[in-house]
């Protein structure tokens, strides 16, 4: 399983590294939502929970879905820009304009794709123009809850609206956290991108590849060139206009706050875009032999091993995971009981859903190679 972006004859000047203040307020509002898949920053996580006036922290969760399971593409709308070369804004501000040049089909798209919507996917319709695919986006928002399902419904019914709201709510988080973020942050990220742009003018693509993270990796053949992401998730991208939609070209975000997380936009007509982070703490300390034996027999199943993925990003249904691995619901039950019985996952129930998850305190005990795997 991996994901492929083609850049089969691109141009070492259409591959760009760039600093992205509105990406790295996607990974602080990740952090903030799931500390648990950042222990390095369990200080900073505590300390700004802990200064969030109770009508930002309530704001933050009606549109946490955006951030929660991955990070939306919306954090990344320079992407979807024909005249942005590929670089995002030099500011939160910059960066908030360029999302507000999306259109409504857009924007509404990329921020319902992750848990609400496939629309994505080949050949799906949109939930703005098709009812049937408006129920399914709503249905799905359902399963998180009712401040996620008010959230869809009023992206659907006054998409302009909720821009307006959105954009409100990232001013006031960088007033109340994110602008000392980017101010400690800033000059880090900087120094990372010019240092991998020097890479790859002085020695090409492959070795500026191999700074940005060993799960990266260029495959040349006969057939052409192709970046390889090693993840537990599988997909294609190019690279090469016109079907890259946005013309030819790759851009490399570093983050500050993203470990162990290695993201990938690869939404169609958009711009390829990998998301690495800098540093990796180190995760938690082994559990016994016999703890680790016991455990990872239930994961020796290729079906399971990749719903753990699903699972380590967010709660899911039995219906949600059935759905997202082309299997049959009574299949995705059987493999949830093995993982549950293994004391892989928690289970708790919210209206008429049941939600499974996997538990990553017990998962990092199985070591730090298979945490951060699925985590990607």
């Amino acid at each position: 399983m991996s994901l492929l972006i083609d850049v089969t004859g691109l141009p070492p000047e259409r591959v760009v590294f760039a600093a992205s203040p509105l990406a790295e307020l996607g990974h602080a509002l990740h952090a903030l939502r799931e500390p648990r898949h950042h222990p390095g920053l369990h200080g900073w996580v505590t300390a700004t929970l802990a200064g969030l006036k109770p009508d930002l922290a309530d704001r933050l969760c009606e549109a946490d879905f955006l951030w929660t399971t991955v990070i939306s593409d919306i954090f990344g709308a320079f992407a979807a820009l024909p005249d942005t070369g590929g670089r995002p804004g030099a500011t939160l501000k910059d960066e908030m304009d360029l999302l507000d040049r999306l259109d409504d089909e857009q924007y509404v798209s990329a921020a319902l794709e992750l848990t609400c919507s496939n629309y994505y996917s080949p050949g799906s319709a949109s939930p703005l123009r098709d009812a049937a695919a408006r129920g399914r986006a709503l249905e799905r928002a359902a399963a998180r809850g009712p401040r996620q399902l008010e959230f869809a419904r009023r992206t659907l019914d006054d998409p302009q609206g909720v821009r307006t709201w959105l954009r409100r709510l990232f001013e006031d988080c960088e007033e109340a956290f994110f602008a000392d973020v980017w101010r400690r942050g800033a000059l880090t990220l900087a120094a990372d991108a010019r240092h991998k742009s020097e890479i790859l003018r002085r020695k090409g693509l492959r070795e500026a590849l191999a700074e940005v993270s060993p799960a990266v990796t260029l495959e040349e053949d006969a057939t052409g060139a192709r970046i390889h992401v090693d993840k537990l998730t599988s997909g294609r991208a190019t690279a090469l206009g016109p079907a890259a939609g946005v013309g030819a070209g790759l851009t490399l975000l570093p983050t500050t706050l993203g470990w162990p997380h290695l993201l990938v936009l690869y939404a169609p007509a958009w711009r390829p875009v990998i998301f690495y982070p800098i540093g990796s703490p180190e995760a938690a300390g082994p559990a016994s032999l016999e703890l680790i034996e016991r455990r990872l027999e239930a994961l020796a199943h290729p079906m399971r091993l990749r719903m753990c993925r699903w699972l380590a990003r967010s709660a899911c249904t039995t219906g949600e995971l059935a759905a997202e691995h082309n299997i049959s619901a009574p299949e995705a039950s059987r493999h949830i009981k093995v993982l549950k019985k293994a004391g892989l996952i928690t289970t708790r129930r919210r209206g008429r859903y049941v939600l499974h998850q996997l538990d990553l305190t017990t998962v990092a005990r199985l070591g730090s190679d298979f945490l951060e795997g699925v985590l990607r």
